[in-house]
């Protein structure tokens, strides 16, 4: 049942968006608008990078043959845990100290850039890029010049998003 949720998770992200993005209104404006939708904005990529397992194949092949890569286990871990949950962590922060919703931002920005430069590197699309690019990037702009937060809280969100996604790589990268 599990090896079941592993491999098809993806498939609920873009009602959840919806529904997500439904439910706003109703709670109060607790929560800035653009940092409210990173999270529906974030399943709706997650979507398109994990749709036929596309983003799997696409690391994995990167990785080449020697490396481990990523298990279906091991990225639903990194989308459902280390994404989903993170933003709720960061709406409860938010919610309290609305500077703390440049971690979206960040969290936003850094995987879209990455998905930018692997373009640029194999010349050629990867799952994920367009939701990276037309939705990811602007948000993370708008969230970025709406939320004001200390330096402090800034640095501490992008070397937090930075150890993320090294942590993710180093996993990957592990011989087979």
């Amino acid at each position: 049942m599990l090896n079941r949720l592993f491999r098809n998770w993806a498939y609920a992200t873009p009602p959840i968006a919806l529904l997500l993005i439904g439910l706003y209104p109703f709670m109060g404006a607790a929560l800035a608008w653009p940092l409210f939708l990173s999270l529906p904005v974030y399943m709706i990529h997650q979507y398109e990078e994990h749709d036929d397992n596309r983003f799997a194949v696409f690391l994995n092949g990167m990785m080449g043959p020697e490396k481990r890569g990523l298990s279906p286990p091991a990225i639903w871990i990194v989308n459902v845990i280390f994404v989903w949950f993170l933003l709720l962590a960061v709406f409860q922060l938010a919610a309290r100290t609305p500077g703390w919703g440049v971690l979206a931002a960040y969290l936003l920005a850094i995987n879209g850039i990455l998905h930018v430069v692997w373009a640029a590197k194999f010349r050629k699309y990867n799952p994920g890029l367009w939701t990276s690019i037309f939705l990811f990037l602007p948000l993370a702009i708008w969230i970025l010049a709406t939320i004001p937060a200390a330096l402090s809280i800034h640095i501490v969100s992008v070397v937090l998003v930075i150890l993320l996604h090294a942590g993710i790589m180093i996993a990957a990268r592990r011989p087979a």
